[in-house]
């Protein structure tokens, strides 16, 4: 079960901080990344879930 609260603030940071590392991602691949919903997505959640682990179990 998920212990963070998502609100506006927290979700625009995990949106800019998506656009920068997505921008990295599709420079690698050396095109435009059609499904760029799907990969801020999945980016979002990993890092929300990063955090929770860090916050409960400290790593």
């Amino acid at each position: 079960m998920n212990s963070y609260t998502l609100d506006a603030e927290l979700l625009a940071s995990l949106l800019r901080e998506a656009e920068a590392a997505h921008a990295a991602y599709e420079k690698s691949l050396g095109h435009a990344d059609a499904d760029w919903p799907a990969w801020y997505a999945s980016y979002i959640i990993d890092e929300l879930e990063r955090r929770e682990r860090t916050e409960v179990g400290g790593g």
